[in-house]
């Protein structure tokens, strides 16, 4: 699941709002609700103060910079409608004070009038402005968004009796996919899946992205082993390299994890392309780093003969949850630069299963960086299930990450 954590959007004179989940849900939910309220009455509320403070001062003194402000807070929150309406009511407000102080004919009231009218022409002309960049932002978000469910869709949630998790958090806000890869599906030769990481940012690390996962779907099924597989990424990334340009042939390099589950085996198998070792969390919390006994090289970096692949195998016990990630996982930093240790952190932890698994980790990891990152990060859980266990339901939501409120 490329999984977009509670983004909530505006919706009509709405004002965005950041969603939390968990124990801050609550307190975070009345804040923003008050906020948002306060938003909301702020230009009413400013045409008010200027028009107690017009009365209540001498006539030297004028409430006009409340009156011109009211529609310039409006002109970015609110339609054109009631930016509109908002910069008639401090035009009118203006001239109903001039009115009762009997001062409508000096030319300080034309000029206050004017500077009024003048802002609530400025503010509709913001608000036009704002809107044309929100709705290409919009189209631009809902391109991205699509580009994503086309380059890393979102894995059923069982896959060859197998529950399935997956999560994708961009280091840039509103990004919604980057140098980051997953897969997982159902072969003749059991469950496999891929996660990596392509070197670099921008175009070329999303085209690599999509050589790889493209190599993958289809060698998956034909390859007899992880090591076959290993050695088709390698020449798929090698062509294309000589093809395109921005995929940097000469430096750049994909890191991976390839995985196979064979049907109706409790094992295991591996091959480690220089990628962070998996965790398998056992059913009593115990942990296992799955660390390769010989570490092999990146793909793409030619090397492939001096390096060969080794399948590695261990056993996947019922209840069992195998956590694939990338390096933007144990990279994350918090305030002292600290990096985040994730065996350190599930250690002697249980959970029902994948999603509860990377639920938990998602929290965590953002409570570890205080909501900042560096890199974007991709999660794969894949749980054995314990025999005669229900179907699970869930709902696989892209993140972008955003700063906490």
């Amino acid at each position: 699941m490329a999984r977009t954590r509670a983004r909530d959007r505006a919706a009509g004179d709405g004002v965005v709002g950041l969603g939390r989940q968990g124990e801050d849900a609550g307190a975070t939910g009345a804040g923003g609700g008050v906020s948002r309220l306060v938003v909301r009455v702020l230009p009413a509320i400013l045409i008010a103060l200027g028009f107690v403070f017009d009365l209540v001062t001498p006539p030297s003194f004028t409430g006009s910079p409340f009156f011109s402000a009211a529609p310039l807070i409006a002109a970015p929150l609110f339609s054109l409608r009631t930016t509109f309406l908002t910069g008639l009511a401090a035009s009118l407000a203006v001239v109903a004070l001039h009115v009762h102080n009997g001062t409508s004919g000096r030319a300080e009231s034309v000029t206050e009038l004017a500077t009024v009218v003048t802002v609530s022409g400025l503010a509709i002309l913001i608000n036009r402005v704002v809107r044309r960049s929100g709705k290409e932002l919009a189209s631009a978000r809902g391109i991205a968004e699509a580009a994503q469910r086309a380059v890393l869709p979102t894995p059923a949630d069982r896959i060859g009796g197998l529950h399935v998790a997956a999560s994708y958090e961009a280091a840039q806000a509103d990004a919604f996919i980057g140098g980051d890869l997953y897969a997982v599906q159902e072969t003749p030769y059991g469950v496999r899946l891929v996660v990596g990481d392509v070197r670099g940012k921008g175009l070329g690390a999303v085209e690599a992205v999509a050589v790889v996962l493209g190599a993958f779907r289809e060698a998956a099924e034909y390859e007899p082993t992880l090591e076959a597989l290993a050695r088709r990424l390698e020449r798929a990334l090698a062509r294309e390299g000589t093809r395109r340009d921005s995929l940097d042939a000469v430096e750049g390099f994909t890191t991976c994890v390839l995985g196979e589950v064979p049907k109706g085996s409790a094992v295991l198998r591996l091959v480690n392309r220089g990628h962070p070792e998996p965790l398998l969390l056992h059913p009593d919390g115990a942990l296992v780093v799955l660390a390769p006994v010989v570490r092999a090289l990146p793909l793409g970096m030619g090397l492939g003969a001096l390096s060969p692949d080794r399948a590695e195998e261990w056993p996947f016990p019922e209840g069992g949850t195998l956590l694939l990630y990338t390096d933007g996982l144990t990279e994350a930093r918090d305030a002292e630069g600290r990096f985040y240790d994730p065996a350190g952190r599930l250690r002697g932890r249980v959970f029902p299963g994948p999603d509860e698994l990377l639920d938990a980790l998602n929290s965590d990891v953002r409570r570890h960086t205080g909501g900042g990152a560096t890199d974007d990060m991709a999660l794969l859980a894949v749980g054995r299930p314990v025999r005669g266990q229900p179907e699970r339901r869930r709902t696989v939501p892209v993140v972008s990450r955003e700063d906490p409120t």
